[in-house]
């Protein structure tokens, strides 16, 4: 793409008010033009193929292959700048986890929409494709369809992965952009429903994501989960507290009480080596 030519955009998603505003708002600039819309992941490979689009605008969640399987379906050295959109939040990680430009969270508005096509247009005119490459080849490189990989950052940065492949960076979406939290700041993680809050000194984080999820993926040597509800950096807890009815308590370095369940004070204990 020449920086006179404009970013041919394929579009993809299965519901066709989405495709349909997503193409008016590209129509609006003329730095785009749109080469092609596909209401499926298998259609979509055939035709970033086909078309070789600058950018692709990929749904996430789509009946056959999704978002994610389109990216693996058509290899790292032929995909094109990718910004995936979905409905869930939850898949924010995986986006990232695949190098995505960045990812839209639907609804959306104009202003969230044009800071990503910006992103866009600016990774091409730097011309920063081959290092986006590089990146969906270094986390894609030996995982099967469906596994859940590695977390980076921002594309055109390395890659980062912690001993054992363990999140080193959590995207948070915040009024309209995406703030990359790193793991190295949270203090503690507490459920709230369906959504996990991140602390991080006196700021709190967002995110729809699951405890098990969290716990699965961070540093056992970093985390430990003290409750169903609470997830604890190791190296902030200060004391040990038991109440009179049974219950525990650790208490944090800032002073903060989080609650511990009795089913995991064994394990807690054995890693504070008491």
């Amino acid at each position: 793409m020449s920086a006179a030519s404009p970013v041919r955009v394929l579009i993809v998603d299965d519901e066709p008010l989405a495709r349909q505003r997503v193409a008016d708002m590209l129509a609006a600039d003329a730095a785009f033009t749109v080469v092609g819309e596909r209401d499926n992941g298998t259609d979509a490979v055939t035709a970033i193929r086909e078309l070789r689009p600058d950018l692709v605008l990929l749904d996430v969640q789509m009946p056959g292959l999704t978002g994610l399987d389109v990216v693996r379906e058509v290899g790292v050295a032929d995909m094109p700048l990718t910004i995936f959109v979905t409905a869930y939040d939850q898949h924010a990680l995986e986006a990232f986890e695949v190098a995505a430009v960045d990812y839209l969270v639907k609804p959306f508005d104009d202003e969230r929409f044009e800071q990503a096509l910006g992103r866009a247009r600016r990774m091409l005119e730097l011309q920063q494709v081959d290092s986006l490459r590089s990146q969906l080849l270094s986390v894609l490189q030996g995982q099967e369809p469906g596994e859940r990989l590695t977390t980076i950052e921002d594309p055109g940065e390395p890659a980062v992965a912690g001993a054992g492949g363990y999140l080193q960076r959590i995207p948070v979406e915040m009024r309209g952009k995406v703030r990359v939290v790193p793991v190295g700041e949270i203090d503690f993680i507490i459920a709230s429903g369906p959504y996990a809050e991140l602390y991080s000194g006196d700021r709190k984080h967002v995110i729809r994501e699951s405890m098990q999820n969290l716990e699965d993926r961070l540093d056992p040597e970093q985390f430990i989960r003290t409750h169903r509800s609470v997830i604890v950096r190791l190296e902030l807890i200060e004391t040990l507290h038991k109440g009179a009815g049974g219950d525990y308590q650790v208490q944090l370095k800032s002073g903060r009480r989080l609650r511990v369940s009795r089913s995991r004070i064994e394990a807690l204990e054995k890693k504070l080596g008491l």
